[in-house]
C-alpha cells in the first residue's frame, strides 16, 4: 500500500475513533490491525436486505443469555425470533425487553422446529450444552454455545462429530479468541518479543458474594414457576431447589465450578495466543475455603498443566488460579514467561517487559569466588575478563511495549460478530468445536484431577485421556 493509502486509513480511523472501535498506544498500530479495524468499522455500518437478515433464538436467558443476545442484536441484520428458559419470569422479562410478539417457551425443542430461527445462542447450565447442541445442529441451526462447550470430558467427541456430520456453523463463546487485545500478545510472541517460552501464569480471582455464584433469586421461585423435572432430566431425580437452578454454578451435576466457569478463559486465550493444542499432564488442588453454602465445588483451586513440546510450542508450564475470596479484590491476568522477557495481558490491555541476559554469566558477588584463595581468586577474575568483553557483560535493554484496547472496546461484540458473519458467508468460525472442546477438557480435567486426587494424563492431539 503507499504512504498516501496509509496515511488516508489512519486519518479514516481518527474521524471515527469515537466509536471506540479500535485504539492502540503506538509504536504497536501496525497497517493489519488499521486494516482489520476498517474491515469492522464497515462491517458494523453495513446494510442487510432481508434475505441476508439471520433470526435468532436465545435458549437460557439468564445473565449470560442475556448479556449474549443483547450483544448479539448489536450486529447489523440479526433479529431476535424466540426465548426459551425454564423459569417464567425470565420468559416475561424478554417480552418487556424485547416486544410481546417475542415467542416464548419452556421447550426448548420448540425452538428448534421453528423454520423462522436461523442461528441459536445456547447459553443454559453446562450440564445441557452437548444435548442441545447437537439437536440443534441436526435441525439446522447454527449455534453458539457458551463455553464450556461441554459438561463432561467423554461428551466431546459426540459435539465434534455432530458439527462435521452437519456441516453446519458452530463457534463456542469464549470471547477472548476474537480479541485485539489477545490478537497483539499472539503477534508479538510469535515475532520472538519474550524469547522462548517456558511458563504461563493465568489467575482469574474475585471477592464478592456475586463473584462467587450467590446470585439475587426471584421472590417467586418455585415449582410453579420453574420446570424443574425438565431442568434435573439425566441426572438423579432430587426435590426442588432453588439454589440448585439459580446457583447452578455451584453443583457438580448442572455445572463445572472454577475451573469450567474461568480456566476455561484462561485456557482459551493461552491457546489463541500460542497456538497450542493443550496440556499433556494434569494436576489440580484446592479447597473450599469461605462460600460454604451448601456448594459441592471448591472456592479456591490451582490447575498445573505440562505441555510438552510440538511443532506449535516449545515445552511449557501453566498455572491456573481462581480464588473466590482474595484480598486483592479480585484481579485477571495472564503471564507469558519468555527467556528475554515478559507478556501480561491485563485490564483491557497488555504490557512486555523485556529482561535479557548478558553473554557473559558473570562473576563475583553472591558467587562461590569469594570462598577461595586469593591467589586463585585473581587468576579466575583475570581470565573471565580476558574471555568477555565489555559488551559481553553488559544487559541488552529494550523499552517496553504497552498496547491498549479502547475505552469501550468489547471482544464479547467481535466474537459474536465473528460468529454471524460465518453464519452468513460459511467461513470457517473463529472457535470451532475442536478448539473449544481442546479448552474445554483440559479445564474438566482439572476437576477430575482434584476430586479423583490425581494427575489425568492428556493427548492433546487426538483430544482423549489417556489411561496410566
Amino acid at each position: 500500500m503507499s504512504k498516501n493509502g496509509y496515511s488516508s486509513r489512519r486519518r479514516f480511523l481518527q474521524q471515527i475513533g469515537s466509536t471506540g472501535i479500535l485504539f492502540a498506544a503506538t509504536p504497536l498500530l501496525g497497517l493489519a490491525a488499521t486494516e482489520k479495524a476498517e474491515e469492522r468499522i464497515i462491517r458494523y455500518n453495513q446494510s442487510f436486505s432481508s434475505n441476508d437478515k439471520i433470526r435468532l433464538a436465545t435458549i437460557g436467558f439468564g445473565i449470560q443469555g442475556h448479556g449474549d443476545t443483547a450483544t448479539a442484536l448489536k450486529v447489523p441484520g440479526v433479529e431476535l425470533a424466540a426465548v426459551c428458559d425454564l423459569y417464567s419470569g425470565r420468559l416475561e422479562n424478554a417480552k418487556e425487553l424485547y416486544g410481546k410478539d417475542i415467542f416464548t417457551t419452556r421447550n426448548y425443542h420448540e425452538i428448534l422446529e421453528r423454520k423462522d430461527v436461523d442461528a441459536i445462542i445456547l447459553a443454559t447450565s453446562d450440564n445441557w450444552h452437548a444435548r442441545i447442541t447437537k439437536e440443534a445442529l441436526k435441525k439446522g441451526k447454527a449455534v453458539y454455545c457458551e463455553k464450556p462447550m461441554v459438561h463432561k470430558i467423554n461428551e466431546g467427541m459426540g459435539v465434534i462429530e455432530a458439527q462435521r456430520a452437519t456441516n453446519k456453523i458452530m463457534q463456542v463463546g469464549s470471547q477472548r479468541v476474537s480479541s485485539i487485545v489477545y490478537a497483539k500478545a499472539k503477534e508479538l510472541y510469535r515475532s520472538g518479543e519474550i524469547g522462548k517460552l517456558n511458563m504461563v501464569n493465568a489467575v482469574y480471582d474475585r471477592q464478592s458474594a456475586i463473584g462467587a455464584w450467590e446470585y439475587t433469586m426471584p421472590a417467586d421461585a418455585s415449582p410453579e414457576t420453574v420446570d424443574w423435572d425438565r431442568y434435573i432430566e439425566g441426572v438423579k431425580k432430587i426435590p426442588f431447589d432453588p439454589k440448585k437452578f439459580f446457583w447452578w454454578r455451584n453443583y457438580r451435576d448442572f455445572g463445572t465450578g472454577v475451573a469450567g466457569d474461568l480456566f476455561v478463559h484462561l485456557l482459551s486465550g493461552t491457546h489463541v495466543i500460542t497456538g497450542s493444542k493443550g496440556p499433556s499432564r494434569i494436576f489440580s488442588a484446592g479447597q473450599l475455603s469461605y462460600w460454604k453454602d451448601g456448594r459441592d465445588v471448591p472456592d479456591v483451586m490451582t490447575g498445573i498443566l505440562q505441555y510438552s513440546e510440538t511443532t506449535e510450542n516449545p515445552a511449557f508450564q501453566l498455572t491456573l488460579q481462581v480464588n473466590f475470596v482474595s484480598g486483592t479484590g479480585g484481579q485477571e491476568s495472564i503471564r507469558l514467561v519468555g527467556e528475554e522477557g515478559t507478556i501480561e495481558i491485563k485490564g483491557g490491555g497488555l504490557t512486555v517487559h523485556h529482561s535479557i541476559m548478558p553473554k557473559a554469566p558473570g562473576i563475583g558477588g553472591y558467587d562461590a569466588v569469594f570462598t577461595y584463595p586469593k591467589a586463585m581468586q585473581d587468576s579466575l577474575l583475570a581470565r573471565y575478563n580476558q574471555k568477555y568483553t565489555a559488551d559481553d557483560k553488559k544487559r541488552i535493554t529494550k523499552p517496553d511495549i504497552d498496547f491498549k484496547a479502547p475505552p469501550g472496546y468489547s471482544d464479547h461484540l467481535d466474537h459474536i460478530t465473528n460468529f454471524f458473519d460465518s453464519v452468513r458467508t460459511g467461513k470457517p468460525v473463529v472457535e470451532d468445536a475442536v478448539f473449544g472442546f481442546r479448552a474445554a477438557a483440559p479445564a474438566l480435567a482439572c476437576n477430575d484431577s482434584y476430586f479423583e486426587k490425581k494427575i489425568i494424563d492428556w493427548d492433546p492431539e487426538n483430544m482423549k485421556v489417556l489411561k496410566g
